[in-house]
């Protein structure tokens, strides 16, 4: 596309949970996630670890031919928190270097089903999209409807005028 601003995806940072107990769906959303990343190309970025769905993305990426990096705040290493990490791994000193570094390394942004610091690193890229801090793109993969009550509320929000 002789001409074109859009830029090829190279590497994909993925926000998601360190936990799965509930629904044995999300497995299969993020396995088939990491098969899919392999078979376009696209390496993985993540929260690092082996636990719940960021270990099932990890592997997954890994064993579909990706490379894989981990980025960990050393609090999480000094206590064990989240397992071995798939791939490559870079400790940072605190969870705001791991966001800079997400911001860094990553091309795109993916926030699959999990908690609160999912959830943080999904509104910390979306509004730093807002400011124009970057222009990346960001998803939400939205399995079995996770993610449904969040959109409703920032549909709600858009509605309100607190959001444009």
């Amino acid at each position: 596309m002789e001409g074109s601003s859009v830029k090829t995806l190279k590497k994909i940072y993925v926000f998601c949970g360190a936990n799965y107990r509930k629904d044995e769906s999300y497995v299969k959303a993020v396995h088939r996630l990491g098969e899919v990343l392999g078979k376009i190309g696209i390496n993985l970025i993540y929260e690092g670890g082996s636990l719940g769905l960021m270990g099932c993305v990890s592997t997954a990426a890994a064993v579909h031919g990706r490379r894989v990096l981990g980025i960990i705040p050393l609090a999480f290493t000094e206590k064990n928190l989240i397992g071995k990490t798939c791939g490559k791994e870079l400790k940072v000193a605190t969870m705001h270097k791991r966001l800079l570094k997400m911001m860094e390394f990553g091309d795109a942004f993916i926030a699959l089903p999990g908690g609160f610091n999912t959830l943080d690193e999904l509104f910390q890229v979306v509004s730093w999209a807002q400011l124009n801090i970057h222009q990346k793109p960001i998803g939400v993969l939205n399995v079995n409807g996770f993610f449904d009550g969040l959109l409703s509320f920032l549909d709600h929000a858009v509605e309100q005028n607190f959001i444009t």
